[in-house]
């Protein structure tokens, strides 16, 4: 940017802050939301209740289908936002 248009755009400043910080929120959260770490655990719970026999072979089977489902919903959508595997699992640990 050249010094002009620093000087005018100079009240902005506060403005494109804002948007900055906003955006920062926004990653933060869908980082947080699309974080395939809870449903891992949930999925080696299941399988230990399974073994442990706390659930039928057919609760146990319904269940790992929707969470697989789910896994492959929120894979799908890191991929389109352009989140590592690597970004995963920071919030909860």
């Amino acid at each position: 940017m050249g010094l002009i248009t620093q000087l005018v755009t100079f009240p902005l400043a506060p403005v494109r802050g804002t948007a900055w910080v906003v955006d920062q929120l926004v990653l933060a959260a869908e980082r947080e939301y699309y974080d395939p770490t809870p449903v891992r655990d949930q999925l080696a719970q299941l399988e230990k209740d399974l073994l442990a026999g706390r659930i039928s072979e057919d609760t146990f089977d319904r269940r790992e289908d929707e969470l697989l489902d789910q896994l492959e919903q929120i894979m799908a959508e890191r991929q389109r936002l352009g989140l590592s595997d690597h970004d995963a699992g920071r919030h909860h640990r």
